[in-house]
C-alpha cells in the first residue's frame, strides 16, 4: 500500500535513507566523512519530519513495514528509497509507477555513475536527457532523466 507519509515513519524513512545511501553512494563519492560522520539516522529523522520536506513523501508499506519511499515536488521525483532488503521485490517499480499515475512525474535527476538507478528508471519509461549538472559539493555529476 502507498500512503502519504506521517511523522510516525520518521525513524524509519531515516534509517533507509542513510543505510541506501551508504550504501549506493560511498563507492561512487568514497566520503566517510559525510557516509558515517555527516550522514546520520537522527539528523536525518530530523530534516525529514519537517513539512517542506515530509509533505510531499509517500511511503510503500505492506504488512505495517514500510519498505521504500518516494518524494514527489510539482512534476519531479526528488528521490526514491528502497530499503536494500527488498529491493528487487517491486517496490520502486510501484512507487515510481504511483507517482506518474498521480502526480504526472517528468523527470528527475539521478547521480551518473549510479548505473542500476539509470538502468531501473530507464525500464520504467525515463531517458538520460543531454542536461548535466554537479552534485552540490562534489565533482559527480547528475543527469536529468526525462519521461518518454
Amino acid at each position: 500500500m502507498i500512503r502519504k507519509a506521517t511523522l510516525q515513519d520518521i525513524s524509519r524513512i531515516a534509517e533507509i535513507l542513510v543505510f541506501v545511501k551508504r550504501i549506493k553512494f560511498r563507492p561512487i563519492f568514497k566520503d566517510d566523512d559525510y557516509s558515517f560522520g555527516e550522514l546520520q539516522v537522527l539528523p536525518v529523522a530530523e530534516k525529514y519530519s519537517k513539512p517542506e520536506i515530509l509533505d510531499y513523501i509517500w511511503v510503500y508499506e505492506d504488512k505495517g513495514i514500510v519498505k521504500g519511499l518516494i518524494h514527489i515536488e510539482g512534476k519531479e521525483v526528488v528521490e526514491l528509497y528502497v530499503d536494500y532488503f527488498f529491493q528487487g521485490q517491486g517496490v520502486g517499480a510501484k512507487l515510481l509507477e504511483f507517482a506518474k499515475e498521480e502526480y504526472d512525474v517528468k523527470f528527475l535527476w539521478a547521480i551518473e555513475k549510479n548505473t542500476d538507478a539509470i538502468r531501473f528508471y530507464e525500464t520504467h519509461g525515463f531517458f538520460v536527457s543531454n542536461e548535466k549538472k554537479f552534485e552540490e559539493g562534489t565533482t559527480e555529476y547528475l543527469v536529468k532523466l526525462k519521461r518518454s
